[in-house]
């Protein structure tokens, strides 16, 4: 059999490149890439400028007939960085772009995850989400919603009910329709208690229940830049899926549903093509079945625990690591980092991921990741992607 991914690590003119090319058996492809700026001496317009010039190069070469669907930036100092990079950015850009204050772990002030879709079309829809449109279906991404209500519990719950609203005026519900949800909480020992009270409740008004199910997401410290802004909001929804489509994944052998301490989230889910299977694993921790953290205080042990998770998860997709596209590796220590880099650099080496300081959660949890994965189906019941 072909490969069904290739990767390609490298560095160039100043960036490495890290980026994961899926080809489905119909010759569709999609790409995963990191991009992170090599020298971190260099001033933040210095690696800016070096970043997007390799992203340009790259448009203009190996990447030429594919759309960016998804982008996002990681900052280390978002007060003093988003505004210059917004004004580097084209002002026609149909891409839904997320930027986040999370700053990368090997020293640098930006890094991009960029998502990729060979010949999508997309456009800027009128209530702010981006819309790639291939095959048989409307992709919606939404990147970097804020409000500037009193709290977060308040401004997470107007932006649940402004994402309602922008679904229903596309055809679209939460509860069908919405695969995958980031929530980047400002100080998140202080303000998630208030996050997780406002999603439960809108998803209560949604038919998201334990008897039901939830979406995916993640659930982080990140930041806006803005001291107004405690939460900072990206979502994914897929228009056109037929029921049946889509599954929710719960490794119960290892995990335990996440109502059982009061959050309402998949640990992850996928989507089911007619060409290919794609996964979406939530941020996922050291814990147990019970819900209890595993190896406090040992972030190698709770690292090695954690990718048991998500293999567990990856398995009932009836995936692997070796489908894995892209990671994201939060810690809450960066005197981990070096530690955690050896580690997955001597499992992963050709994977693109990115290794960024935010806090997770709960305390006692020094580390936690989150992927996307994509396998070849041949499912006549569906279209394919």
């Amino acid at each position: 059999m072909d490969k069904q991914t290739t990767y390609t690590n490298l560095l160039m003119a100043g960036c490495r490149v890290e980026q994961a090319c899926f080809t489905a058996a119909g010759g569709g492809r999609e790409v995963q890439l990191m991009l992170h700026v090599a020298e971190c001496a260099q001033s933040y317009e210095e690696q800016l400028q070096t970043l997007l010039d390799v992203y340009d190069t790259l448009l203009l070469g190996p990447l030429q007939g594919y759309q960016a669907v998804f982008k996002r930036f990681f900052l280390s100092d978002a007060a003093n960085q988003k505004e210059r990079l917004l004004a580097a950015l084209p002002d026609n850009m149909a891409c839904a772009t997320s930027i986040v204050q999370q700053p990368p772990l090997d020293g640098t002030k930006v890094a991009l995850w960029a998502y990729f879709i060979e010949g999508a079309v997309t456009q800027m829809l009128p209530g702010g989400l981006s819309e790639t449109c291939h095959g048989a279906y409307r992709h919606l991404w939404g990147g970097g919603s804020v409000n500037r209500a009193a709290n977060a519990e308040y401004q997470m719950r107007l932006l649940f009910q402004e994402y309602v609203m922008q679904l229903m005026e596309q055809g679209g519900r939460l509860a069908d329709n919405c695969i995958r949800t980031w929530i980047f909480v400002h100080d998140v020992d202080t303000n998630y208690a208030g996050v997780v009270k406002a999603r439960n409740e809108v998803f209560a008004t949604q038919q998201l229940t334990s008897a039901t199910h939830f979406i995916a997401s993640t659930g982080i410290n990140g930041s806006a830049g803005d001291a107004a802004v405690k939460v900072l909001f990206d979502t994914y929804a897929v228009l056109g899926i037929l029921p049946g489509q889509v599954h929710h994944l719960y490794a119960p052998t290892h995990l335990n549903p996440t109502y059982e301490y009061g959050v309402s989230f998949e640990r992850g889910s996928y989507v089911e093509y007619g060409d290919r299977r794609q996964v979406f694993i939530s941020g996922t921790a050291s814990i147990n079945n019970k819900g209890e953290v595993v190896h406090p205080g040992d972030v190698r042990k709770q690292t090695e625990w954690m990718w048991e998770n998500v293999a567990a998860l990856l398995t009932e997709a009836e995936c692997s690591f070796s489908d894995v596209q892209q990671m994201i590796v939060y810690l809450r220590d960066t005197a981990d980092y070096q530690v955690v880099r050896s580690l997955f650099e001597a499992r992963f080496p050709a994977v693109p991921k990115v290794f960024l300081w935010a806090p997770v959660c709960r305390p006692g949890w020094l580390i936690e990741m989150e992927c996307m994965a994509v396998k070849r189906v041949e499912n006549e019941c569906y279209p394919s992607f």
